[in-house]
């Protein structure tokens, strides 16, 4: 039975991941665009890069239930990432987006405050994205 276009594009679309990424560092893009390439071509998987809280606040009131996973530096200019996640965890219920922390200081009171503040997960720069690429896997 041969299967129309429109086919592929549906199962393309159902079982594709859309991630914001959110840092204020902007070869962050490039750097995830690299790594995920091949999950990125085969539709697994499509990255969204928001440079600061302000913008993912922004992207999530547009785009409402798009992303089901957030990753989010802590340490930006303006709005932190755990202000940011603050804010997501109180507006967002419906369904909750995951949310993964990065730092590039892995002390306890960054872990501590983004776990209190409902954090899914908390990890350290420099991304271990063999790591990454498992934990995104296992919730997709």
């Amino acid at each position: 039975m041969q299967r129309s276009p429109l086919f592929y594009h549906y199962k393309t679309y159902i079982h594709c991941m859309k991630i914001l990424v959110v840092d204020d560092e902007k070869d962050v893009q490039v750097l995830f665009e690299q790594r995920f390439r091949r999950e990125i071509k085969n539709g697994e998987m499509n990255f969204i890069f928001a440079f600061s809280g302000e913008e993912a606040l922004q992207f999530l009131e547009q785009h409402d239930h798009e992303a089901v996973l957030i990753l989010s530096d802590i340490n930006m200019p303006g709005m932190t990432g755990l202000e940011l996640l603050k804010r997501i965890k109180e507006k967002h219920h419906e369904p909750p987006p995951v949310v993964m922390m990065i730092t590039a200081y892995g002390d306890a009171e960054n872990y501590n405050s983004a776990m209190r503040l409902g954090a899914d997960d908390f990890l350290t720069k420099p991304l271990e994205f063999n790591l990454l690429k498992e934990k995104l896997k296992a919730i997709h």
